[in-house]
């Protein structure tokens, strides 16, 4: 059994839409950070993406599993178990996305700067 995601994994105050990078959709970055440890349920997910609506949630899964980012697999038999796990072209993505998060760490000042609208000197 997988080690439980910390709820507290994104900060909230953190709007990943202030990122000019995208890895498929809004959540797809943070769908994909999630997996990093391993294959996780929908309800796993939710405990870090708190912020993500189950629909949205789906269509950001169904994406990256259309995208050959994310696998799903499904165990049969009562109760049904689905899991989603990170492809190896998944996992290629981590390296990525960890200098996206560098970057946007290092200039955070200066994007929520202009997304209020204040003049930074270059």
């Amino acid at each position: 059994m997988a080690t439980p995601l910390d709820p507290e994994m994104f900060d909230p105050l953190c709007p990943s839409d202030l990122s000019p990078f995208r890895f498929g959709d809004k959540w797809g970055g943070m769908v994909i950070r999630c997996l990093e440890g391993g294959p996780r349920r929908f309800s796993e997910l939710r405990v870090p993406l708190r912020g993500v609506s189950a629909k949205a949630l789906t269509a950001s899964l169904r994406r990256l599993e259309a995208s050959g980012l994310v696998r799903r697999s499904e165990q049969p038999g009562p109760p049904r178990r689905v899991e989603y796990a990170l492809t190896a072209l998944g996992r290629s993505m981590l390296g990525p996305i960890e200098a996206v998060c560098a970057w946007n760490r290092e200039h955070w000042d200066e994007l929520l700067d202009a997304r209020e609208g204040v003049a930074h000197p270059d």
